[in-house]
């Protein structure tokens, strides 16, 4: 596998180091495959993170959302009469596994729900008011004439 140097854009770019810092730690990791999963846009400040969790129950998954990180695990818990079970065929894979997310600032879980083998997590984007686009107001200086400077002596 090619690597890259990011130490170039470094030097060129203004707060964006976190980026740059996020994309060296990218580049050597292969991606997760399962469970797949979907991220969608479904507003402005909307997504959806849409993960096939087949065979799993609501009490086999776990959500966590910390500052700007999500997790999601997904354990099947050992039945009894899972011994008894034979398999001609296992193609519904129930295997754990554990999803990591990165959230971009003043994004928030907004909620959950399990539907059709599908886990559906909800994520609303709010800025705060201090952080929303506002527009300034630009003001003009009358200019001085020599009356006005007469009286300012």
């Amino acid at each position: 596998m090619q690597t890259f140097d990011f130490t170039p854009f470094y030097r060129s770019t203004v707060g964006f180091d976190r980026l740059f810092s996020r994309l060296d730690s990218v580049v050597g990791q292969e991606p997760k495959t399962y469970p797949p999963y979907n991220i969608e846009k479904i507003g402005d400040n909307a997504y959806r993170i849409s993960i096939a969790v087949a065979g799993f129950s609501a009490g086999d998954i776990a959500i966590e959302a910390k500052e700007n990180s999500l997790t999601v695990k997904g354990a099947k818990a050992q039945e009894a009469d899972d011994k008894a079970r034979e398999f001609l065929h296992r193609g519904i894979a129930e295997r754990a596994f554990e999803l990591r997310f990165q959230l971009a600032e003043y994004v928030e879980v907004a909620g959950a729900s399990l539907e059709n083998g599908l886990l559906h997590i909800e994520l609303k984007r709010e800025l705060p008011e201090s952080k929303k686009a506002r527009q300034i107001a630009i003001g003009t200086a009358a200019p001085r004439t020599i009356e006005d400077k007469a009286t300012v002596n």
